[in-house]
């Protein structure tokens, strides 16, 4: 049976420099999907142009854009890089600039070219849920996506805060502190398991 090996980790974008090469539609989904998430992150776009809504985005947020053709020189630095020209054969040269300088690279829509993938995300204050199908199909993790939004509730930031604030309460070695966090949280699955039936 196939199975998603992916590792799921959650990046800290604002520790990080990103480069996102291109900017058309899929450009511009690229950098909102991105900032949605990670509104402090620090990215540069290169294009020869930029659409309209992309400029705005991008000067709505600390985005650098230079308006220039790709060059292996903008990866200097760069820890992450999204490919998305309308030219397989520039977006396969960065994807190959990247590999030779061991920087993790996503080129759009084309998975054997992607070191990571974009997947779908909620964002409940503190609370985050990554989705994967393995790069199979976005329109699943788009729908996985809008049901965990209507199934998490508004208010477990609450919850996350409050256990936060209890957990610094707690007296006793690590082994001792998650089996009292496990006892406090152990209605949230109960609710869920009850609901199954």
């Amino acid at each position: 049976m196939e199975r998603n090996n992916l590792y799921p980790i959650f990046l800290k974008t604002s520790n990080l420099e990103v480069l996102i090469v291109g900017g058309g539609n899929v450009g511009l989904e690229k950098l909102t999907f991105l900032l949605k998430s990670s509104p402090d992150a620090k990215v540069q776009m290169i294009a020869l142009e930029f659409l309209a809504d992309t400029i705005e985005l991008a000067n709505s947020h600390t985005v650098e854009m230079i308006r220039a053709a790709y060059d292996e020189e903008y990866l200097k630095g760069k820890h992450m890089v999204i490919a998305c020209t309308d030219k397989p054969e520039v977006n396969e040269r960065v994807y190959r600039d990247c590999r030779a300088r061991n920087i993790l690279v996503n080129v759009a829509d084309n998975p054997p070219f992607c070191d990571f993938y974009m997947g779908g995300i909620v964002t409940k204050g503190n609370v985050k849920v990554a989705i994967s199908t393995n790069g199979k199909s976005p329109t699943t993790a788009k729908r996985l996506r809008q049901f965990f939004e209507d199934v998490i509730p508004d208010n477990i930031d609450d919850l996350v805060k409050n256990l936060n604030e209890y957990r610094k309460t707690l007296k006793g070695d690590f082994e001792d502190k998650v089996d009292a966090l496990n006892k406090f949280t152990q209605s949230l699955v109960d609710k869920s398991d009850s609901g199954k039936t």
